[in-house]
């Protein structure tokens, strides 16, 4: 019987009446995954870059956040050909690829997406949860409609390229990265020093000049309500992890305090 797959993230960002909000699962966990999936955010952003999370991991949590309406997106570790190949055979359909920093490498990562002759994605449907295992009618000839990109601009060479970057076909959004451009601006750890926001609406600028979505990731609400304001179509507004660690030390100083033993 022919499966029919979910929409993509670019889908779900074109149909939107405002911009979508997510959150970042950092635990590599599967419960931990359907946890998020659950409480009603427009999409969860599935980690491999700075996280423990290997293929099957990423499986796991692909299997736990299908039942719910929120919009997975994988950011895989590196802009490489093998690795995308291997992340959109388990079944992701939606990617972010860090550290493009230019048109050239925006474009490798359009052609690890697409199939020959448009690009170099390996033919494997038949094998793979992509296709649902030749189960998607149609899924060679269509795969560009079931995969969407987005890539990261995150540092300040990156900034100056951004139009150009946005502009690529195949690219379907620009996601900033504030902690990685301040640490490229000599501003470690101070994502909302005036410069690093600068830099940053000025990269919201040129990609929205090229007709695409811009995200971000802002935790502090008032950040990611300034970046909102200023034409965000998407953003990442917390992580399990943060969220975790920031509750449970709530609840030492509450109950613990000082009185931790030595």
């Amino acid at each position: 019987m022919p499966i029919q797959l979910n929409p993509t993230f670019r889908d779900a960002l074109r149909a939107a009446s405002r911009p979508l909000a997510g959150m970042w699962v950092c635990t590599a966990s599967p419960l931990v995954a359907e946890i998020c999936a659950g409480a009603g955010l427009d999409w969860l952003l599935i980690d491999m870059e700075h996280v423990p999370n290997g293929l099957e991991r990423v499986l796991a949590q692909l299997h736990a956040v299908a039942a719910h309406q929120t919009t997975p997106v994988v950011r895989v570790p590196v802009n490489d050909t093998v690795i995308i190949k291997q992340v959109l055979d388990l079944g992701a359909q939606n990617l972010l690829v860090p550290m493009v920093s230019s048109a050239d490498e925006a474009m490798a990562a359009v052609e690890a997406v697409r199939y020959p002759p448009r690009g170099r994605r390996g033919v494997g449907s038949a094998l793979s949860r992509s296709a649902r295992w030749n189960r998607v009618a149609g899924y060679l000839d269509d795969a560009d409609e079931h995969v969407s990109l987005f890539v990261q601009v995150e540092t300040t060479d990156a900034v100056a390229a951004a139009g150009e970057i946005a502009a690529v076909d195949g690219v379907d959004g620009v996601f900033v990265g504030p902690s990685d451009l301040a640490a490229s601006m000599g501003l470690l750890g101070q994502q909302t020093h005036p410069d690093v926001v600068a830099a940053v609406l000025r990269a919201f600028e040129a990609v929205r000049e090229a007709g695409k979505p811009v995200g971000v990731n802002a935790f502090d609400p008032a950040t990611a309500d300034a970046y909102l304001a200023a034409g965000a179509a998407f953003i990442l507004v917390g992580a399990d992890v943060t969220v975790l660690a920031r509750e449970s030390d709530a609840l030492a100083a509450r109950y613990v305090g000082d009185a931790r033993p030595l």
